[in-house]
């Protein structure tokens, strides 16, 4: 049963809504164009590029000989037409232009323009894929010169605030100014000022002065998110995940498109155990836990819900099923599967009861379907989504009591139900069981939780087939094995399958994958543009394998920010004698600075990496060593290089303490039995608004942007 979810996403820096495409912005007096850490070019909003190709003709018709050495010698000797100055200006290694040269690249922006929006993350992406490849030209810059680029180097530095950026700014206080979710102590661009800051060494304290030499703008950044769902996306993954690519065929196409395997896809055949749903994402989806989910020390506590009933299970390892008993191959593993879809109809204005119920075993056949008489009378029995109509209940003696009893003699602890969205289901039948797929959760939205695809949707999508048609409205039996169906093919194509779609494409892979090379950075071959994979290197804390630096060509762990440095100079540059990293070094390096976002408490514990200590270290001390290794990685940047430095958020530490607050308040909340005085959190409108405020203050980041 398909219902709106109004449930906050636990956890933090999570995914959310996109944030709308910025505006066009039009270059009206090339007086007010300003560069972005170049000398002044000549801007040009369309890059005119060489795109002469070699002209191919047909020998096979013709008796010229075209091509004499391509035949036996016979003992002729082939000479070089060496008074030809256009072929030796070709072969000659292109030059890097000068500074002051309109050849030069350029990244500038035009104060005439109107942004309709701040520029997101997804923005900064967007302009590496269409700098290095096939990515759409931006409308919030102009870029010049587009193939004179020769790298780009990408610094991610989260604790990095607009406020820091005051000539007046005391660091040794800054820290102690008490929480303002209103944002008036750090930030100082306005909501509806999306334009960037001009950056003036005499505006800067001194220890940031640097900045103004390699940067002209500060830029204010958003991070993706929503405030009303509570969430943001994460920074480095969204910075890291690069949309999928459609066809021009499939962009000409209107309404849902088909699902389509990503390049290079392999099956991986999984059993439909794992995408059982875990007891945590119980609570997250609004679940009432089945007594098997809660620990045995809250369990003796335990009170029933007035009306529910529990299955028969008393562990969550009464469902496993011995290896012997598994049928080699099975996606089953052992387990009865059951499709579970109800019908509902309006008994009060917010509260929906019971009315029809289907069952559906794993090979199609039908093994429940009765229409239920509620207990109260029915105001609204919302035909066109339910199907159901007076005349068909009128002659229904079936009460909820009954199929309870029904269900509690079919569902065993090797049952497991599937069906799409069933916390309403389970809600209207007012019964738990413990073991649940969820093609609602198994098949995510592509802008993350709480947002769910509807079945219908995820059936066009996957399935390629039409439900729901007409205004009879819904029938059970076949939403029920349109869940089966997706569940099938998850389990043929394996855990990636429909999580593709949400994830996109690893930026690293992305470009290796379309990378375009000009001749200026890929030789006399490349003229006028060729695919040429880049060459990548993920330089940051930990381990980079375990993450999506996995798919860079050379992922660099490092254990403080001083072998962070040390990293990108290394990747930029290459090995001295090309160990592992060739001469001249890589095309794309993106780094991440922590120290400073340890100093502010924004790290966030993950797995068996620990902050850094920084007992000793000043605030200020902390800044001016970041700035001090920011400006050794530009001095160090060959020319013609992009260099983006950007924080990725604002303050996130208001936003997951009241995250966690909500996930405790969830977790007691829907535990049967609970009460609300008995509640050790409590969340009301009063939380809920203070979350939104804090997540719009952590969406609030920055951004700089140049050329070397």
């Amino acid at each position: 049963m398909d219902t709106p979810i109004a449930s906050l996403e636990e956890g933090f820096l999570t995914e959310s809504i996109q944030e709308p495409i910025d505006g066009s912005l039009p270059i009206v007096d090339s007086t007010q164009v300003f560069d972005i850490g170049a000398p002044p070019p000549q801007i040009s909003a369309d890059i005119t590029e060489d795109t002469s190709t070699d002209t191919a003709t047909s020998e096979a018709s013709s008796l010229k000989r075209s091509k004499p050495h391509d035949e036996p010698d016979e003992g002729w000797q082939v000479v070089e037409n060496r008074s030809s100055k256009k072929s030796k200006k070709e072969n000659k290694a292109k030059k890097i232009p000068a500074p002051q040269s309109s050849n030069y690249p350029s990244i500038s922006f035009n104060y005439n323009a109107k942004l309709q929006s701040k520029i997101t993350l997804d923005s900064l992406r967007n302009l590496v894929l269409y700098i290095f490849a096939e990515g759409a030209a931006p409308q919030w810059v102009a870029i010049s010169q587009r193939p004179q680029f020769r790298k780009i180097v990408a610094i991610m530095v989260p604790g990095l605030e607009e406020a820091m950026f005051v000539q007046n700014v005391d660091f040794s206080t800054y820290n102690d100014l008490p929480l303002d979710l209103d944002q008036r102590h750090r930030v100082l661009t306005s909501p509806d000022d999306y334009y960037p800051r001009l950056l003036k060494k005499d505006e800067l304290p001194e220890i940031l002065h640097d900045f103004a030499d390699m940067f002209s703008h500060l830029w204010p950044v958003k991070t993706p998110g929503n405030e009303k769902y509570g969430t943001i996306r994460s920074p480095m993954g969204t910075m890291l995940t690069a949309p999928i690519e459609k066809s021009k065929e499939e962009k000409a196409q209107k309404g849902v498109q088909p699902a389509k395997e990503p390049k290079g896809w392999k099956d991986e055949r999984t059993r439909i155990t794992e995408f059982l749903t875990m007891p945590e994402d119980f609570l997250a989806n609004g679940y009432v836990l089945h007594p098997a989910c809660i620990p045995a020390e809250r369990r003796k506590n335990f009170q029933d819900l007035e009306g529910w009933v529990h299955t028969n299970v008393e562990k969550f390892e009464d469902g496993d099923v011995p290896e012997e008993e598994i049928q080699q191959g099975s996606v089953t593993a052992g387990r009865e599967i059951l499709a579970l879809d109800c019908e509902m109809c309006m008994t009060a204005p917010d509260e929906f009861s019971l009315t029809r119920i289907s069952l559906v075993s794993w090979d199609g056949t039908v093994v429940l379907d009765e229409l239920v008489k509620p207990d109260k009378p029915i105001f609204d029995y919302v035909t066109r989504f339910s199907g159901i109509t007076e005349q068909m209940l009128a002659p229904v003696t079936t009460t909820l009591r009954d199929i309870q009893e029904k269900l509690l003699q079919i569902l065993h602890p090797r049952t497991i139900l599937v069906g799409h969205s069933l916390e309403s289901d389970l809600k209207a039948l007012q019964l738990t069981h413990p073991f649940i797929v969820d093609t609602s959760i198994i098949f995510p939205h592509n802008r993350g939780h709480p947002l769910k695809n509807s079945l219908k949707f995820l059936t066009q999508r996957f399935l390629r087939r039409e439900i729901q048609k007409g205004a009879t409205g819904h029938d059970s039996i076949e939403d029920a094995k349109a869940c089966l169906d997706l569940v099938k093919q998850k389990c043929e194509k394996g855990k990636s399958w429909g999580n593709h779609e949400s994830q996109g494409e690893n930026l690293f892979r992305r470009l290796t994958r379309t990378g375009k090379a000009y001749r200026a950075n890929g030789g006399v071959e490349a003229k006028g543009g060729i695919h040429a994979g880049k060459t990548s290197a993920m330089v940051d804390w930990g381990d980079p394998m375990r993450g999506a630096g996995a798919a860079s060509t050379f992922p660099i762990g490092c254990k403080s920010d001083e072998e962070v440095e040390m990293g990108i100079l290394r990747a930029v540059a290459g090995d001295p004698v090309a160990e592992e990293i060739p001469a001249g070094g890589v095309d794309f390096v993106f780094a991440r600075f922590r120290e400073l976002e340890a100093f502010q408490g924004w790290w966030k514990q993950n797995g068996d990496l620990t902050p850094p200590d920084s007992a000793g270290l000043t605030l200020e001390a902390c800044v001016q060593n970041l700035t001090q290794r920011i400006k050794r990685i530009h001095a160090s940047l060959p020319p013609c290089t992009g260099f983006l430095v950007f924080s990725g958020s604002g303050d996130p530490r208001e936003m997951a303490r009241l995250q966690a607050m909500q996930a405790q308040f969830k977790k007691e909340y829907n535990t049967p039995g609970s009460n609300w005085d008995d509640l050790s959190v409590k969340w009301t409108d009063r939380e809920d608004q203070a979350l939104k405020k804090a997540v719009s203050v952590a969406r609030n980041g920055i951004g700089f942007i140049g050329v070397k």
